[in-house]
């Protein structure tokens, strides 16, 4: 998900075919009719508790429709107004907010970040001063991509965030490499909402969810939480589903906050297919929602379906076997999976909303979907392949923690009396943490005000281990003490917090 693909040559576009010819009307309809059985056969045999699914063909709303249930256990089911947490799908919608912004003249995706949010820095003096909007959208201002997304769920604010940022080296010189980074484009978005004088989230809603009509649609995680008709997160695997964990993605509400219902995103892709023009009125200039579809960064290919894949502003853009396409896939581990994916040649799209992680079912059926309105037939069966992707995503770090944390085989050597780590640390980037003594063991407390707890493990000797993620119960993170003369901890290491090297605090 966050992680660049393979690297493949800019040239490929030149040799890939396009397919320009309208699709008929008769051939979406026999694609409908297979999506709707294969829809219904992954929410029957449990490859996901719900879904949500809505298909527009030549500005008309041809399919929406709900299956299985919006919280694994409860009788209430998904239907076409459920509402999701759309998690990075956000990016796209919040890259056609911005194209409205461009549209009526407040912002051009090339003004400079340092002249709309002056207090913004990146950690060069150059890159701060040039980096622009478009920049940001396209994941190339060299910041890491996982920046900022650790302090977030240590509870901190966006703003807190966005001002950390300038702590970060970079993974790559300015606009040299893809790196992408969920607070690096919710900066983008807010510095791009400044003209306005209003907060992003009321950006979004005046600029494109009323307009639009989209009354379930909202980039506040209260909205989402006021919905009646919302659909839960889900973790366990097919057959085990369950609604164990929230998540409040506010800080980054641009990059993973939007909340949506499949009857709301139809109208979106109304939007997104007729190029700016909705019910016969045109909302955004061409050239303004055009710039969002230009490939500008190369992701390689894609891991499932080899297509050739780049990255516009908010969109990923890919030239595969059946031409040209837009789309974005959204997820949180904590349990949500989303897609959308927009063949603008034939003039039809598609969003898929499920309600668990992993799942590789709204990739499965798109696939097969897609295959059905261009060839008339299903390739070959995506969903196992697509799922397969996603449950084994974490594989290799889990493998990796297990070696880094099997028993040491000389015998673990005993700590140091627990009071020897007590205390407080602390550095800039991750603010303040300290270590309590808690019965007979220590608990790290880390984030805004001591809130985010963990209880620490002894592994051997000054190292301790911990989970940090909930949803992730076989993926430890170590933490290893210094110890000084006087026998006390001078700093602490946290392994999972130290990928830029800003995880060592040093004892207050």
């Amino acid at each position: 998900m966050r992680r660049p693909f393979i690297a493949l040559c800019a040239a490929l576009l030149a040799t890939v075919p396009a397919f320009a010819d309208p699709v008929p009307r008769a051939r979406v309809d026999a694609a409908l009719a297979g999506l709707d059985r294969l829809a219904a056969k992954a929410a029957a045999e449990g490859l996901v508790p719900g879904l949500a699914i809505a298909v527009v063909h030549d500005d008309k709303v041809v399919f929406l429709k709900g299956y299985g249930l919006r919280e694994a256990g409860q009788p209430a089911g998904v239907d076409a107004d459920t509402v999701f947490q759309l998690a990075s799908f956000s990016k796209p919608i919040s890259a056609t907010v911005v194209a409205a912004l461009v549209s009526r003249k407040l912002v051009e995706w090339d003004t400079t970040i340092a002249a709309l949010d002056p207090g913004f820095q990146l950690q060069g003096a150059y890159p701060t001063q040039q980096l622009t909007v478009r920049d940001l959208f396209a994941h190339r201002s060299g910041l890491p991509g996982d920046a900022g997304n650790e302090l977030e769920a240590l509870g901190y604010d966006r703003a807190t965030i966005l001002d950390r940022l300038r702590l970060v080296p970079p993974s790559s010189s300015f606009r040299a490499g893809y790196s992408y980074s969920n607070f690096g484009l919710t900066e983008g978005a807010v510095a791009a909402a400044k003209p306005t004088g209003k907060p992003w989230e009321q950006v979004a809603e005046d600029e494109l969810y009323r307009p639009l009509g989209m009354a379930s649609t909202s980039s506040r995680h209260a909205d989402f939480l006021a919905r009646t008709n919302r659909a839960a997160l889900h973790i366990g695997g097919a057959g085990k589903w369950a609604a164990k964990l929230t998540r409040a993605p506010d800080a980054q509400a641009p990059a993973g906050g939007v909340s949506s219902s499949a009857r709301d995103l139809a109208q979106w892709l109304r939007l997104e297919l007729a190029n700016g023009v909705f019910d016969g009125k045109r909302l955004i200039a061409e050239e303004a929602l055009a710039a969002t579809h230009q490939p500008l960064m190369n992701r390689g290919r894609n891991p499932v379906t080899g297509d050739a894949s780049f990255y516009g502003l908010g969109w990923n853009v890919e030239f595969g076997r059946h031409g040209l396409s837009w789309g974005h896939a959204g997820a949180f581990s904590v349990g949500a999976r989303t897609l959308v994916t927009i063949y603008p040649e034939a003039g039809i799209g598609l969003v898929v909303l499920a309600n668990a992680f992993p799942t590789g079912v709204p990739e499965g059926l798109a696939s097969s979907f897609f295959d059905l309105v261009f060839d008339g037939r299903v390739d070959k069966e995506w969903i196992a392949p697509w799922n397969a992707a996603f449950e084994g995503m974490f594989a290799p770090a889990v493998a990796a923690a297990k070696a880094r944390y099997a028993p040491p085989a000389g015998g673990v050597l005993p700590a140091a009396p627990l009071q020897a780590y007590e205390g407080r640390y602390a550095n800039a980037y991750l603010g303040a943490a300290e270590v309590a003594v808690v019965g007979s063991g220590l608990e790290l407390r880390l984030g805004s005000g001591g809130a985010t707890r963990f209880p620490l493990s002894h592994f051997n000797r000054d190292a301790f281990t911990y989970i940090p993620a909930a949803e992730l119960p076989d993926l430890p993170s170590g933490i290893s003490f210094t110890l000084g003369p006087d026998g006390r901890a001078s700093a602490l290491t946290i392994e999972d917090l130290d990928g830029f090297g800003l995880g060592t605090l040093a004892r207050e």
